[in-house]
């Protein structure tokens, strides 16, 4: 970078809608900020109602058609996007990299490739999916029917991950949509709207309109003509969402904040400590699965400490566009401020500032740039063990038994993803079916595809992902007497 489509993406003040891109119905010019240098690297418009208004009559209309087509029509449609996708794979990771400040190496092998994974994964789901059955030896059959119009709304940390996590199960149950990505990093749904033009994608199934939450994001939440809003943000804006669409029953899907703890207990395997603060500092810490609490077992307590301070030293951090392996930027100047704040609130409740610490990094003055933060000493009424930092920040926190690891892992109002390190599986199951979270991940073995992904609490309602994910888009009629 900077890159020929770098140049090519710097006016996308437009909006897809019944399937032309369309000037905004009124100017509203929007920045997008690079985070790695500060510097406008594109402009996009944040819509107003009457965008609102046109993209959900397109959904509407769209939806009976596309309703009616048949499974093998939406595959061919899923298979063309992959491929396209494929081809412009170097293109979602560059300006990924670029609105939202993830490393260049990390867009290209993870950030990016979420989007071929997410299609793959529903791909595979829907070619065995069957959209009407027999209940049993009755005469009642099941049908497998569209929700209707949805709002999808995204967030900017894993940003094409999430856009595809929720549309394409969209298109697969045949639903109509309108999405929203996050105005902060937008850039790379609209290449997807591109793909999914250029897949054929009948005009109406997909709307993308800009904006922000206030705006765009409340219209469509409570707008009459939305049968189902999907949201992944915070759990603030989840519950906002949550009230704003209960007028009329709308059904949701939220995916929200975590603050997931990882018990470490004595007989974890030696690179477990490691491993931990690295996946708490991936994506520079803006993960809502991050591992931000660790549960060490005080019998390997201070040797923890002291790994966990070692790799927090030897982490390079950069600018985005740099190769390597390094954290980059978080989003943007409110989001470093928030993480000031709570690194501050750290200090001063006492907790032993072990590295890292307020300010940038030396040498990175301009740019979003958090230094690698470990706490130790923390007990779990803290602030930064109860608050969703979003940046690289992880506290450390005793415990002497198996029973009292639970409790403080439990003791939180979230419960996402948790994590366990331990050589004994007995250990390992016994304790991740105590766990309240909707993921339990067991000495560093990841969620295989197809796997459904949400939380407990006020993590959310619903899955992600995998059959599960497919059926939130999805009602359920049965009828009777049928032969």
């Amino acid at each position: 970078m900077p890159s020929n489509y770098e140049i090519k993406m710097l006016d996308k003040r437009k909006f897809y809608i019944n399937g032309q891109w369309v000037n905004p119905s009124t100017k509203n010019d929007c920045d997008v900020i690079n985070p790695s240098d500060e510097t406008i690297c594109a402009v996009i418009s944040l819509g107003s109602q009457a965008d609102t208004d046109a993209a959900v009559a397109a959904a509407r209309a769209a939806l009976p058609s596309w309703s009616a087509s048949t499974k093998v029509d939406r595959i061919a449609l899923l298979e063309r996007l992959y491929a396209i996708y494929e081809r412009r794979m170097d293109d979602m990771a560059e300006v990924i990299s670029m609105e939202m400040g993830a490393p260049i190496d990390f867009a290209k092998t993870s950030q990016a490739p979420s989007g071929t994974e997410a299609i793959e994964d529903f791909l595979n789901q829907l070619r065995k999916f069957e959209f009407e059955e027999q209940l049993d030896d009755s005469d009642n059959q099941l049908f497998y029917e569209p929700k209707g119009v949805c709002a999808l709304i995204t967030p900017w940390n894993w940003p094409i991950s999430q856009v595809a996590l929720k549309v394409i199960p969209a298109i697969a149950a045949g639903c109509t949509m309108i999405l929203k990505p996050s105005e902060l990093a937008p850039l790379d749904a609209m290449i997807f709207a591109e793909m999914l033009e250029e897949a054929g994608c009948p005009a109406g199934v997909f709307n993308l309109v800009n904006g922000d939450g206030v705006g765009i994001g409340s219209q469509l939440t409570s707008h009459t003509d939305v049968d189902m809003v999907s949201f992944t943000g915070s759990t603030r804006a989840g519950a906002l969402i949550s009230h704003n669409a209960a007028d009329d029953f709308k059904r949701v899907g939220l995916e929200l904040g975590g603050k997931g703890a990882n018990i470490i207990f004595a007989d974890a395997d030696e690179k477990a400590v490691k491993r931990g603060v690295r996946h708490c500092f991936n994506n520079t810490g803006q993960s809502c699965n991050a591992p931000t609490r660790m549960l060490v077992e005080r019998p390997i307590y201070d040797q923890a400490v002291a790994i966990a301070k070692e790799t927090a030293n030897s982490t390079n951090i950069d600018i985005a566009s740099k190769q390597g392996r390094h954290l980059g930027p978080v989003v943007s100047q409110l989001q470093f401020d928030k993480i000031q704040v709570l690194i501050q609130a750290g200090i001063d409740e006492n907790a032993t500032l072990v590295s890292g610490g307020i300010g940038k990094p030396k040498g990175l003055e301009t740019g979003y740039f958090v230094k690698p933060t470990i706490f130790a000493d923390v007990n779990n009424q803290m602030t930064i063990a109860r608050t969703e930092i979003f940046g690289p920040v992880l506290s450390m926190i005793p415990f002497d038994t198996e029973e009292e690891a639970i409790e403080i892992a439990n003791d939180t109002p979230y419960g996402l993803e948790n994590y366990i390190q331990t050589q004994d599986p007995e250990k390992a199951k016994r304790v991740s079916k105590r766990l309240l979270s909707g993921v339990v991940e067991v000495n560093g073995r990841s969620l295989a595809l197809g796997s459904p992904f949400g939380g407990y609490k006020h993590s959310g309602i619903g899955r992600e992902g995998g059959s599960l994910g497919l059926k939130e888009f999805i009602e359920v009629k049965v009828v009777t007497g049928w032969s």
